[in-house]
């Protein structure tokens, strides 16, 4: 069990470059998804880092849409799952939004309907396919 998780906003380019190197190697290595959809909207996304006992572990994001504000990216390396970075991440991530946030929803692969729903998210709409994965768009209660 890691000692310390610390999820922090990054800004710096060698920050970025290890969030980039994260979702690489969860997205496009292991899952297979098409790198050309990995990399749109980065400028108008607001990144985070999340570390173990100081080593990179998990990346996500956040960014202004037309429908609101979304969560995405979340990835978490393999050696790293199960430690509970993915509910610290999404808990920074919606202290980060602005107060006037009011409509929060993500894409959610479908396995991981139960993680969010434990986050209060609820699954909205039909299941779909994005980057030949199965999702739920789930909506912040």
């Amino acid at each position: 069990m890691p000692a310390k998780i610390t999820v922090k906003k990054v800004t710096e380019q060698a920050d970025l470059d290890i969030v980039h190197a994260i979702r690489r190697e969860v997205f496009v290595v292991e899952q297979n998804c098409p790198p050309e959809l990995e990399w749109e909207h980065e400028d108008v996304s607001h990144h985070f880092l999340a570390t173990v006992d100081g080593e990179p572990a998990a990346a996500c994001r956040w960014r202004k849409s037309e429908n609101g504000y979304k969560l995405e990216r979340f990835a978490v390396l393999k050696a790293f799952r199960g430690f509970g970075l993915g509910a610290e991440m999404v808990k920074a991530v919606l202290a980060d939004l602005p107060a006037d946030a009011d409509y929060i929803y993500l894409n959610s692969q479908t396995h991981a309907v139960p993680f969010y729903k434990k986050l209060g998210f609820e699954a909205s709409g039909p299941e779909f396919e994005e980057a030949g994965i199965k999702h739920y768009k789930m909506v912040k209660k």
